[in-house]
């Protein structure tokens, strides 16, 4: 099972032979822009909230690749509204059975607005729980809830954490939350794509080690296993 990060919280997860795209913001990311929007083709897009540095390249993605949206029922309709039919609704605790593996739709704290001020729903977080055999937390823009302990018995294998602070938690919570949902393998999203998210990497990842986390910060297009 491989995963790149491209910025922001947008990344790709290859499993069961499927590319998953996760909030896909890339074209409007200075950080990102040696990343060719055209070069994607997922196989599923998954979107956690409406916020325009989530969704800003969703309906382009889609069109390259007609890949199914999995999202709130809010978004799906609003992408209808768009003429975009290949889409999958859901709503938070409710989970479903795709081709790679089970997807559940989590709680997640923070606001949703469509970037032309439509409803955005609830925000939501992602649980994957893979035909290979893993467990993935992808948890969105999302403060510390109590809610994460709900996933303590999951058996994660990767969590993938927001650290910039400001908008989401910061680094401090989010080793609260590996706590929460007993995972110690993390990957940090959402930093460094706007000066209020700026975080200083050398300090966060001290603060990983000595609670005796691994954490990782890849470089935007960067491959890794999981």
């Amino acid at each position: 099972m491989k995963t790149t990060y491209y910025g922001q919280s947008t990344i790709e997860i290859e499993t069961g032979g499927k590319k998953l795209l996760f909030d896909p913001f890339i074209t409007h990311n200075p950080l990102a822009k040696h990343i060719d929007i055209n070069s994607f083709k997922p196989d599923y897009i998954l979107i956690s909230h409406g916020h325009g540095d989530h969704v800003a390249d969703l309906i382009e993605v889609q069109k390259n690749s007609g890949a199914k949206v999995i999202c709130i029922a809010e978004i799906a309709n609003w992408l209808n509204s768009k003429g975009i039919d290949n889409v999958h609704g859901m709503n938070i605790g409710g989970g479903f059975n795709f081709e790679f593996g089970r997807v559940k739709m989590v709680n997640a704290i923070h606001s949703s607005t469509m970037p032309d001020g439509a409803p955005g729903g609830n925000p939501a977080g992602f649980v994957l729980y893979t035909n290979e055999g893993k467990n993935i937390y992808f948890a969105g823009d999302t403060a510390l809830t109590y809610d994460m302990k709900l996933l303590a018995d999951d058996n994660l294998d990767w969590a993938y954490l927001p650290l910039g602070d400001n908008y989401t938690m910061g680094a401090d919570d989010a080793i609260k939350a590996s706590a929460f949902i007993n995972c110690k393998n993390i990957i940090g999203v959402h930093y460094d794509t706007f000066p209020v998210i700026e975080i200083n990497k050398d300090e966060v990842a001290e603060k990983f080690i000595k609670a005796g986390l691994n954490l990782k910060l890849p470089a935007i297009g960067e491959p890794f296993e999981l």
